[in-house]
């Protein structure tokens, strides 16, 4: 039988990735500096390769090093799956979930979620954590996060993505603008006008970017916001137009009668949300249950209305 590392091993190599020293590693996993260092040498003698490059005063992993603890962190998620499967009787999928969620979307969806979802499984732990969506996705891949609410990720064949929605968007224009009472505009009316967008790993940049390119609007480069409040203020002080997602307008600017919502009308924009993790993953029924919980939710949080914004209203 070929050499395998032992659980025990990975979980050392990935506490000398994180701490990048051999101390605070060995009282990371409470362990002995010494055992720790002899079971990296050993396993850098099994693998035949050098994990560790060490230099005066710092530690960092080799080239190799680095893909065998991004390998690790698969192998040992997988692990911790097969010590959730084995509580499914107890009909909490799995006791314990890393769900990550994406800024635009999870905190205006999750409190409606969360509520009904512990009723339901009482006994199920939630650690939710907000990134951007090319954030998520990495995590989800690494093991790190056991799947992620957020928009389909894009052409990767590792992940499986159950949709829970279809998320219409908006574009939000200050109220005292040309085209805030027209409730219905095409893309060349926006010529020239200026967009703006959240930063880099957000996937609204992309449709920011999509619109602009369409439209002859120009992108502000020397703005990004951190977040759709920051973008809804800019936008009401007259600094530009911007995108905003369905279910972000409808329960954050109602009653904002500084921004009027406008739709595209040959520019349908809109976004496919769900939950996404790693497409071997022995707790795939778990996502699904928890998906198929969520999509219930959606279809009323979110009516999806086709009607045109009234002329002095907050939303269509």
């Amino acid at each position: 039988m070929p050499f395998r590392p032992s659980h025990r091993q990975l979980e050392y190599l990935l506490a000398l990735d994180a701490t990048r020293h051999f101390g605070r590693a060995a009282e990371r996993c409470h362990v002995s500096q010494p055992t720790l260092s002899v079971q990296i040498g050993l396993l850098e003698k099994q693998l035949g390769i050098s994990l560790i490059d060490r230099t005066p005063g710092a530690l960092t992993l080799s080239p190799a090093g680095r893909d065998i603890a991004a390998a690790a962190r698969t192998v040992l998620s997988t692990l911790d799956e097969i010590v959730a499967i084995a509580s499914i009787g107890r009909n909490n999928l799995g006791g314990l979930i890393r769900l990550g969620a994406v800024p635009t979307f999870g905190p205006y969806f999750l409190p409606a979620v969360l509520p009904q979802l512990h009723e339901r499984y009482p006994q199920l732990r939630l650690h939710v954590r907000e990134d951007r969506p090319r954030d998520l996705e990495e995590g989800v891949r690494e093991g790190t996060i056991d799947c992620a609410l957020g928009q389909r990720p894009q052409n990767d064949e590792t992940l499986m993505f159950e949709q829970i929605c279809s998320e219409q968007i908006f574009l939000g224009v200050p109220q005292r603008h040309r085209l805030a009472g027209a409730g219905s505009i095409r893309l060349s009316d926006l010529k020239g006008e200026i967009l703006l967008t959240l930063g880099s790993g957000h996937r609204l940049l992309e449709n920011v970017r999509e619109l602009a390119s369409l439209s002859g609007a120009i992108m502000a480069e020397d703005y990004e916001g951190t977040s759709l409040d920051t973008l809804r203020q800019m936008v009401s002080i007259e600094m530009g137009l911007s995108l905003f997602p369905e279910l972000y307008a409808r329960s954050e600017m109602p009653r904002d009668a500084s921004i009027a919502l406008l739709t595209i009308s040959d520019w349908p924009a809109s976004r496919e949300i769900g939950f996404f993790w790693r497409r071997n993953s022995a707790r795939t029924s778990h996502y699904e249950m928890l998906a198929s919980h969520a999509r219930a939710v959606a279809q009323e949080k979110l009516p999806y209305a086709s009607a045109a914004q009234q002329p002095g209203t907050g939303m269509p």
